[in-house]
């Protein structure tokens, strides 16, 4: 793969895991974008869902292994689908692109290990040891890795230890916060600055508002490297997967409740109105255009002309 292939414009993907619980998935417990994978009856809409992101115009799509890391597997009971459902990942991408017979690259999604928004204070072999694991299952079926919000740079420095190994690129998603610093409260310049290497294909913001996104634009145009971002349509700023789950009342191991019923979601934010906000960024410099939890094919259909 090209080092320099989101030097110039490129689409991503818009989010997995909302749009397939749009799609009729009944996910367990925190399982989410997880359940599809394990349960043989979804596979088809996960790949449904690839392809209509490839059709809308996004030159990349995004394994759907965000919710296949270990940590989420033990907390829903089911550790041993672990290895299952991250191949199960790759090979449903890996099915959508042969249908699509377009030539779309893969990023596979290597997520935060522990939770999402917040930074892992596990032990550093730990994180090292989820990181490669899930890397291993993925990587016979991607082009590149994509680090998926993540919270701190003693995170990115873990894994750009174990994927040095798999000789694949790297996109590096951050998850930024209303201060403009990743939840580890470094500044993104210096997160970029400390770890960057030769390795990586850009930087996004990641599962972040459009108005964090704006105000953080400045900053990402002084890294010298490709930039750009993944934006949520979230109502409310994200907050991690048992915060969701307690806040929930109807919420059963059975049936996992709909992130949505608590952190709502931005019906008012159009595709029209998300290619708006996109044009305007691409005009700050950002190449790397795509969407997060609750943007769905029409978003991406819709900044699909920008490239």
């Amino acid at each position: 793969m090209d080092i320099n292939f989101f030097k110039t414009t490129k689409i991503l993907d818009g989010g997995m895991g909302q749009e397939l619980l749009a799609r009729g998935l009944k996910a367990k417990g925190t399982l989410w974008s997880s359940s599809a994978l394990i349960n043989n009856n979804y596979h088809q809409i996960v790949i449904d869902a690839h392809l209509d992101y490839i059709n809308a115009g996004a030159d990349i799509i995004t394994t759907n292994s965000f919710s296949s890391r270990r940590e989420r597997l033990i907390e829903n009971n089911c550790p041993e689908k672990f290895d299952y459902a991250n191949k199960m990942a790759g090979e449903l991408a890996v099915k959508a692109k042969k249908i699509s017979n377009k030539n779309i690259l893969i990023a596979g999604s290597l997520p935060a290990q522990k939770g999402t928004y917040v930074v892992d204070d596990r032990n550093d072999e730990i994180i090292e040891k989820d990181f490669n694991d899930q890397a291993q299952l993925l990587e016979p079926f991607v082009d590149f890795f994509y680090l998926d919000v993540i919270s701190s740079s003693k995170e990115i420095k873990i894994a750009n230890n174990i994927l040095k190994k798999f000789n694949k690129p790297i996109l590096i998603g951050l998850h930024i916060s209303k201060n403009g610093r990743l939840p580890s409260n470094e500044t993104i310049f210096k997160t970029v600055q400390e770890n960057q290497n030769k390795r990586w294909l850009g930087v996004v913001m990641a599962c972040v508002s459009p108005e964090i996104i704006q105000n953080s634009i400045d900053e990402m145009k002084i890294l010298n490297i490709p930039f750009g971002f993944k934006a949520n349509l979230w109502k409310m700023d994200p907050i991690p997967a048992d915060e969701i789950q307690k806040k929930n009342k109807s919420y059963s191991v059975e049936e996992g409740a709909n992130p949505n019923t608590v952190l709502g979601k931005r019906d008012d934010y159009t595709p029209k109105i998300f290619h708006d906000f996109s044009n305007k960024m691409k005009n700050k410099g950002a190449t790397i255009l795509g969407g997060c939890c609750e943007t769905n094919p029409s978003h991406i259909k819709e900044i699909a002309c920008l490239k």
